[in-house]
């Protein structure tokens, strides 16, 4: 090396030359510059990470707004009596709730031992378990090792709902991240027990079964507080893996995992070795399945068909008292919690249950109609929809009168098998296939309580229900009413304000609607001078007809809709048919049940149930209350009547229709000990025949018919008469039979039977009830026998005895108001009463074979013009 002084100061002019300094000036300005960098850099992140932190936290849900109960609870329907009767539940809201105290200490520290040691000593975040699932993913690359704590589950389930919807690493954290924040909070807000409480309430445990006391009534038929240490070692060790540890389906693998869960509490102190020993050693499996037989699950599949009519009732009640959307009622309904208490008589139901499936109750040539529906794919993908009425056009190519009947389900297989194979011919594949067998006739029934307007039962149809919410033939089908119609559109107005009385007289005579055609009576023969009384006993239809002419059809149609009726047509838009036509039922035909839609059987039932609950209307109640998932009353479903008629004009009415079933075209409803008033209903081609009749304690109205509205074979016409006497004998057994209660606005009078008028010396007298305001004044004048002045009028008094002892104030007239005179025989307004298949060539036959031959109503005397049912011998049959 050269240390000589030239080469010193050269080196010392290089170090101090200004290249030399502006060379080092800018390396240490670079540095600085890039070290600024880095920790502008380092904040940057810090401050990106900060907000990014505080952004997801800012998108979490505000503490005191998260609810962490459980979301969905099952909803209970109870009889009249508080019988629990039926489960309603979404597929995840089978769950009953309980509170902590009902849960065994031993299924809590299962539950806490498997699923969350620590559960008591941390704050909703277990640090320690997070650490562990960190080196367990670091090292072994498994990243599936759980760290959530209870209080994390809570709020995963209850409410972050949509992680099952989480499609990236970047949502999933982010929710992990609220769902720690949250845990910390929650566990700040709430204590310990109130989230081990709702967290029991809330797990999947497999089997359709939610929260410990579901799953307990599942698998052990019993409640959990009466689980032992074993069955809670079994309940604690499914909500891992609800399918995998079932311990129904899987019960070895459900084995092991027990063993793991009393092996935890073991560790961790909360069992001793000999409870441990015990428990392992119990036979809990055969116990599981013993139970499934003791509580098999078609009990509750299929819904009947009241229950299917509540749900129905109830949804509408949300949307409309409550103003629920149809979502939201179905949810609550289904997902609430709520309890229904229903106005089911549990007894009675099972009366209809067992009738309607005793085949001994029906015709023995009993036929079965198809209906029909198949989905396939074409080979191009395309999905194509066939139905009943495709195939029965199917099979019409081959023969013309094929319809849907067939002597047996077989034979009806046969001919869905065929067009099936004429379907898939072309290698189209079944997406869904539906086909079901109803037998037929059919029939329908229902019983109300007429006090309250409680529905106590009802069925919609014969043969085996085969799914919840099917066509119920009580309550959504409409058919043609028949006679039935004469007492509510025709004398139900007539009594009450138009001044006729029981004792008035129409001549039973050829007759014809305003269009010329004819208004036949049933035995094609006419009966002369005819009282309503007669008329009712006899269903008699030139006299209903002639009786709605003077009441007019425009106040006949708003006394149906005052008893209830909502299949009505009343001319407005609403009525418009596919071809324009605008239809009324404010026509003459209506007098015998003429009418364009029908009418439901239990709107039939609720009038005829005015009419004995002396004429005071009180709409079908299902139920009587809904209460929330807290035992608050949510909706107080009250009766509320309202007069309709008179209480002497409905006395009247039942007066009449006792006589229908004592001696007219009800015999066959007579019953063994219990008065009974009712009234028969045949439409002309047999397409429906009705019943309704009431006593002192229930009204019933049956129906029988096709659901095709084919004809009814003659030997199918009386079944549904058998069956409502076989109920109502069986309904009434142990009641005291009594007699309805005549009310202090009637009272008996002796008057001419031809005339209804008071009676002279020659005139032939029957005795009849009469509201008071209706008593006759005037005499008759078509009977006298001898010199007038031999006959004091003033010596004539009425006879006031009353049949009952107890007597109820008049009730005033309902709302019907009209400027009619009531001797209006004008009927332009009326329509032709052609709208419907009824009034023309009617058959002939015999209908119930029940005639007693005594037509002579109250008779106290000679009738001089004989039989008012033109002297056959045959029970008169109702065509209208």
């Amino acid at each position: 090396m050269n240390y000589g002084k030239r080469s010193t100061s050269k080196k010392r002019n290089a170090l101090i030359s200004r290249t030399s300094m502006l060379e080092k000036r800018a390396h240490v300005s670079f540095i600085r510059v890039l070290f600024t960098a880095l920790i502008a850099v380092c904040v940057m992140v810090v401050c990106l990470g900060i907000g990014s932190f505080r952004g997801v936290i800012a998108g979490a849900p505000h503490v005191n707004d998260v609810d962490i109960s459980p979301l969905g609870y099952a909803t209970f329907l109870y009889d009249d009596q508080g019988t629990q009767m039926r489960q309603l539940s979404a597929p995840t809201s089978n769950r009953l709730p309980v509170s902590l105290e009902q849960i065994p200490v031993n299924l809590q520290h299962a539950v806490v031992a498997i699923e969350d040691e620590r559960f008591y000593e941390h704050n909703g975040i277990d640090v320690r378990g997070i650490a562990r699932a960190a080196v367990k993913a670091i090292t072994t690359g498994n990243f599936s090792e759980g760290a959530s704590t209870i209080t994390q589950q809570l709020l995963k389930n209850n409410v972050f709902t949509d992680w099952t919807n989480e499609s990236t690493q970047l949502e999933r954290f982010t929710r992990k991240f609220q769902e720690q924040y949250l845990a910390v909070e929650i566990e700040k807000k709430y204590n310990k027990d109130v989230i081990l409480e709702n967290y029991l309430n809330t797990i999947n445990l497999g089997a359709g079964s939610y929260g410990v006391q579901a799953a307990s009534k599942k698998y052990f038929n019993k409640d959990v507080w009466d689980l032992n240490l074993s069955e809670c070692a079994t309940l604690a060790g499914i909500t891992q893996n609800p399918t995998k540890f079932n311990p129904i389906t899987n019960p070895k693998s459900n084995s092991k995992r027990r063993k793991e869960v009393l092996d935890h509490m073991l560790d961790q102190k909360y069992i001793s070795q000999d409870e441990y020993n015990e428990a392992l050693n119990d036979d809990v499996y055969t116990r599981i399945q013993t139970a499934q037989l003791e509580n098999p699950e078609e009990e509750s599949t299929v819904y009947t068909y009241f229950e299917d009519e509540v749900t129905n009732q109830v949804i509408n009640d949300l949307m409309n008292i409550k103003g629920y959307s149809k979502t939201q009622a179905t949810n609550l309904l289904y997902s609430g919690g709520l309890k229904i208490m229903t106005t089911l008589d549990s007894n009675i139901q099972q009366i209809l249950d067992e009738e309607y499936a005793n085949p001994d109750n029906y015709p023995a040539d009993t036929q079965y109609e198809l209906d029909y529906a198949l989905t396939v794919q074409t080979p191009s993908g395309e999905q194509v929809n066939y139905s009943k009425e495709m195939l029965q056009l199917y099979f019409r190519d081959q023969d013309p009168e094929f319809d849907l009947l067939f002597s047996s389900p077989e034979e009806g297989q046969q001919y869905v098998d065929q067009y099936k194979a004429n379907i898939l011919a072309d290698g189209s594949t079944v997406v869904s296939e539906r086909v079901n067998f109803a037998p037929q006739p059919q029939s329908s029934m229902t019983v109300i309580d007429q006090h309250t307007g409680y529905v106590k039962a009802l069925i919609g149809g014969r043969g085996e229900k085969t799914a919840s919410l099917t066509l119920n033939r009580a309550t959504d089908t409409t058919r043609q009413p028949g006679s039935t119609f004469k007492i509510v559109s025709t004398y139900a107005p007539a009594l009450n304000e138009k001044g006729d009385t029981l004792a008035t007289t129409f001549m039973d005579e050829p007759y014809e609607y305003p269009d010329g055609s004819p208004v036949n009576n049933a035995s094609r023969t006419y009966g002369g001078e005819t009282t309503i009384r007669k008329a009712i006993q006899n269903s008699i239809n030139v006299v209903a007809v002639k009786c709605l002419e003077q009441v007019t059809p425009s106040l006949g149609l708003k006394y149906l809709d005052d008893f209830g009726f909502t299949t009505l047509a009343h001319g407005t838009e609403a009525d418009k048919d596919a071809n324009g036509n605008i239809w009324s039922d404010a026509n003459l035909a209506t007098a015998l049940g003429g009418i364009t839609n029908g009418v439901k059987n239990i709107e039939l039932c609720a009038a005829y149930a005015a009419i004995a609950n002396n004429g005071n209307y009180i709409k079908p109640i299902y139920y009587t209350q809904i209460l929330d998932h807290d035992g608050n009353v949510l909706i107080e479903n009250s009766s509320v009547s309202r007069s309709v008629i008179k209480d002497s004009t409905a006395y009247l009415l039942t007066s009449a229709m006792k006589d229908v079933v004592n001696k007219g075209t009800g015999t066959a409803c007579q019953l063994d000990n219990m008065t009974v008033a009712g009234k028969t209903g045949t439409t002309e081609d047999y397409n429906d025949l009705w019943f309704v009749g009431y006593t002192p304690y229930y009204t019933c109205a049956v129906w029988s018919g096709y659901d095709n509205n084919e004809k009814i074979p003659e030997d199918a016409r009386n079944f549904h008469k058998n069956l409502w006497r076989k109920v109502m004998n069986r309904i009434h057994e142990g009641l005291d039979d009594k007699d309805f209660d005549m009310p202090a606005s009637v009272e008996k009078a002796s008057v001419c039977e031809e005339t209804g008028l008071l009676p002279r010396s020659g005139c032939p007298t029957i005795t009849e009830y009469f509201d008071i305001s209706s008593l006759p004044t005037e005499y008759c004048d078509q009977h006298f026998y001898g010199n007038s002045d031999d006959y004091d009028e003033d010596s004539y008094n009425y006879d006031e005895d009353s049949d009952t002892d107890s007597a109820a104030d008049a009730i005033p007239t309902a709302a019907p108001d009209s400027t009619d005179t009531g001797d209006n025989a004008d009927n332009t307004d009326n329509g032709s009463g052609d709208n419907t298949d009824n009034g023309e060539n009617p058959d002939n036959g015999d209908d119930t074979g029940d005639d007693t031959g005594d037509n002579t109503g109250d008779d106290s005397g000679d009738n001089g013009d004989g039989d008012d049912s033109g002297g056959s011998e045959d029970d008169p049959v109702e065509y209208y």
